[in-house]
């Protein structure tokens, strides 16, 4: 009997020290303060929060395309990090935190870190538009403020692509919504590319039309269907001017296929006496 009671007393004591070490307060502030049973409580409500989330996202994904699969999983990233901010400030009310309080305590620091992070939440928001809106991919052309690149992946802030000259660009998505965008694989990756050059007045047009063509169409880049064209665009004050049309199954490096293309012009242009004219003006001197 009295063993019994030794080990009855025994109990009681480590239970209350347990309790007593749970109501444990941290203390920060007058308002502010937390038990370690509410620390508990959060980490808990966090960790059953990951799993929950962790199983939503694997049935909603298991029967989805590789591709739409990659996408919600991108979007589902940004979205998770709301969710647990919530489900944060949810458990540390419910665990007696004074969470108005704690907002009112660090108001000031609160407008200064959001006006700090004001680009970053531009750049996350524009990210996830971009995903959802599908007006980028991987793998698309884009020329953005005149730089041109290749897209190898959309990040949480910034979009990486490649440029020709194998430099990465680091594009802050936010520049998505105030530039405009051109996506050059948009609708395929096949794209109309052009060369223009100017002739003398008096040259020989049908001439000029059957070299530009032959050029156009000797180029092994360049797609037999639709076939090249020439174009006269313009009598322009000192010339006659004519653009080449082509199309192209990589866009990408499409300077050097026009580079290509102006060499063989300047060459046959030569073989067959056609000038290319450039400006002139006639200065005339008065003696007064």
């Amino acid at each position: 009997m009295i063993y019994q009671d030794n080990i009855a007393e025994v109990t009681k004591t480590i239970t209350e020290e347990m309790v007593s070490v749970l109501e444990y307060k941290f203390t920060f502030s007058e308002e502010i303060s937390i038990t370690i049973k509410g620390l508990l409580f959060v980490v808990f409500a966090l960790l059953i929060t990951s799993f929950l989330l962790k199983l939503f996202r694997r049935f909603v994904t298991r029967k989805l395309p590789d591709n739409d699969k990659q996408k919600f999983v991108t979007v589902f990233g940004y979205m998770r990090w709301i969710v647990f901010l919530v489900i944060f400030l949810i458990a540390m009310h419910t665990s007696g935190v004074n969470v108005t309080a704690i907002f009112a305590a660090s108001a000031a620091l609160l407008i200064g870190v959001g006006l700090a992070l004001q680009t970053l939440f531009q750049d996350i928001i524009s990210g996830i538009f971009i995903l959802v809106d599908q007006s980028v991919h991987v793998g698309d052309i884009i020329e953005l403020e005149g730089k041109v690149g290749r897209v190898l992946d959309i990040r949480l802030r910034t979009t990486r692509a490649v440029t020709v000259d194998n430099k990465v660009l680091v594009i802050p998505n936010h520049l998505y919504l105030t530039n405009i965008l051109y996506n050059w694989t948009e609708n395929g990756t096949e794209t109309r590319e052009s060369v223009e050059v100017g002739v003398a007045y008096g040259s020989d047009l049908d001439l000029v039309k059957k070299l530009l063509l032959e050029i156009a169409i000797a180029q092994p880049n360049v797609l037999k269907s639709p076939a090249p064209i020439v174009l006269f665009t313009d009598f322009a004050a000192s010339s006659l001017n004519f653009k080449v049309a082509f199309t192209l199954n990589n866009s990408f490096e499409v300077r050097f296929t026009q580079s290509t293309i102006r060499f063989e012009i300047d060459k046959a242009f030569r073989a067959h006496g056609i000038s290319i004219p450039f400006p002139q003006r006639d200065v005339h001197l008065i003696k007064q």
